[in-house]
């Protein structure tokens, strides 16, 4: 194959590609149940920081 069409059709397969992952994530809300998941980690980490709370 020529590099002139090679290339064009490896981007459009690249593209192609990404827009797939990033649909599956948007159809299935996989970044908010990802959040949702992490969640207590992250609060039981901020909990344990000491606060200043002087007014």
């Amino acid at each position: 194959m020529k590099k002139a069409v090679k290339i064009p059709l490896t981007v459009l397969g690249i593209g192609a590609a990404a827009f797939a992952v990033t649909f599956t994530v948007y159809f299935f809300n996989l970044d908010m149940k990802l959040t949702s998941m992490i969640e207590p980690i992250l609060l039981n980490h901020y909990d344990k920081i000491p606060r200043n709370q002087r007014i």
